[in-house]
């Protein structure tokens, strides 16, 4: 376990990534280019997206030779066969053949409850014809997954399209992948899986490690393939969007539609490794979690899914988590799953995010890094704290976020993915602070630690903009309202008790 040690030089920034343009970014801007037309259809982002993928599914099938898949008369030439009001009426008939209960499992997942939003035969023979007309030969070097990869952060990247909140910012996700380090024969789990981002870079990076699986037995390999993966995804629409993704990247894992704070999150086995950015916000549709083995309810969705994953963890087992500041000063329950975190495992890391990295710009977040503890209490025994929020740009189209903005992190982080390398504390001018776990206790097992001055401040008057204050409060609000839904339950337990 490291130690707290001070030095104040700070680590200098590293290089920033350029992206070169690839056949496969240009397929990406073909086919997204072809969304703006159809929006004056009334097509939505998301909608075009889903309809996407029903149609990229059958060209790619064709294109990988794996038409078995899919059932005669029901394949890519049979469509491309037809025009017109046909066309269109054929296309309807395949969505709901292909998502009946007789078609192959994958292939029922992605079209269960399929329906299309075309209206116009020309739109879906303008879909269609321009599908056919990419460069498949070079998608195919490049890998398709990329190319359907690329679909889904221009998706998410448009605010409009709501998708953003099932698409994890590519380059931080490989941070963190690259500092967890996965390994192969280890069972690695996203109990919100989106659209697959964390599982992906995860087999890509065992990949990388083992000659594309090829420097493993026939047995490991298998495992990797079909067993290694898995987790649940609640959003049907984003389900079938992850595993279209999965199939691309030759990962055939269980990931299931189903929520994980319900009966089936309580059945996941568990893992050697978690990685997720569970949903932003409040379980208000079902309630609170319907988990009878969580020791604190709240419907605090995030604070649920900390649960799970800390609890879902195997002695020894890692976890990386994508978290909003409200976990991290919660008081009540907030505060006792701190405390039980801590105490059943080495919380040794905290990333302070910048804002503007997801698709709401007012959300602040963070990631923990922690290892489930051998013993059930008194596991961290300090807290490394790195600030790359405080008197950083604001991200966006305009200053995109780039890997050589975590290398600073990266490199102080260190090369064991338990937080156990030697690390030095940069002192109160630097971004790199260690907290002694008495330190923590003192602020009331309050998390959000910070300590630098933000520059962009003239004076200690100025205040940060009305809608970050307005944040502030509804995320006050939302957990007296919880404490006091809370409260009348207990209450009404009680006076059931008395009749």
């Amino acid at each position: 376990m490291s130690s707290c040690k001070y030095l104040l030089t700070p680590t200098p920034p590293g290089k920033e990534n350029n992206n070169e343009m690839t056949a496969t970014t240009d397929i990406v801007q073909k086919l997204w280019s072809l969304c703006n037309a159809l929006r004056d259809d009334g097509i939505s982002y998301l909608q075009y997206t889903t309809e996407l993928t029903y149609l990229l599914f059958l060209k790619m099938t064709q294109e990988r030779g794996m038409e078995d898949k899919l059932p005669e008369g029901y394949r890519w030439q049979d469509l491309t066969a037809k025009d017109g009001i046909e066309q269109l009426n054929f296309y309807r008939e395949l969505l709901l053949h292909l998502g009946a209960q007789e078609a192959k499992p994958l292939v029922q997942a992605i079209y269960a409850n399929a329906n299309t939003a075309l209206k116009k035969p020309t739109i879906l023979k303008k879909l269609i014809t321009n599908i056919d007309e990419l460069d498949w030969y070079s998608a195919k070097v490049e890998g398709l997954g990329d190319l359907y990869e690329g679909l889904l952060e221009k998706n998410a990247t448009e605010k409009k399209s709501g998708a953003g909140q099932y698409f994890t910012p590519r380059q931080l996700i490989d941070c963190i992948v690259e500092l967890m380090q996965p390994q192969a024969k280890e069972t690695i789990q996203d109990p919100a899986a989106g659209t697959g981002g964390f599982l992906i870079v995860a087999d890509r990076y065992i990949k990388q490690q083992t000659d594309n699986l090829f420097d493993l037995p026939e047995s490991v390999q298998m495992f990797q393939r079909t067993q290694a993966f898995y987790g649940l995804e609640l959003v049907q629409d984003a389900h079938r969007l992850l595993l279209m993704n999965l199939m691309l990247h030759d990962i055939e894992g269980g990931i299931d539609l189903g929520d994980t704070l319900a009966s089936e999150g309580q059945r996941l086995p568990k893992a050697d490794l978690m990685l997720s950015n569970p949903p932003f916000g409040t379980k208000t549709a079902g309630g609170k979690p319907t988990r009878d083995d969580f020791t604190y309810q709240t419907s605090n969705k995030q604070l649920a899914f900390l649960q799970h994953i800390y609890r879902g963890l195997k002695p020894g087992g890692r976890a990386a988590v994508v978290l909003p500041d409200n976990v991290l000063f919660e008081d009540g329950q907030g505060r006792s799953i701190r405390s039980d975190l801590m105490d059943k495992c080495n919380l040794h890391t905290i990333l302070r995010l910048p804002t503007g990295i997801f698709y709401s710009p007012g959300v602040k977040t963070n990631v923990l890094f922690f290892q489930r503890g051998k013993t059930e209490k008194g596991n961290t025994q300090a807290v490394w704290v790195y600030d790359l929020r405080t008197n950083m740009p604001s991200f966006g189209k305009r200053t995109p976020l780039t890997r050589g903005h975590f290398q600073p992190f990266i490199e102080v982080y260190g090369n064991d993915p338990n937080g156990g390398s030697q690390r030095v504390d940069l002192g109160e001018e630097g971004r790199w602070r260690c907290f002694a776990r008495d330190e923590i206790v003192k602020r009331g097992d309050n998390l959000d630690i910070s300590w630098l001055r933000d520059e962009s401040l003239q004076s200690a008057d100025d205040l940060p903009e009305p809608g970050v204050i307005a944040l502030k409060i509804m995320e006050r609000l939302e957990t007296a309202m919880e404490e006091m839904a809370a409260l009348k339950d207990l209450l009404e337990v009680g006076e059931g008790d008395l009749v």
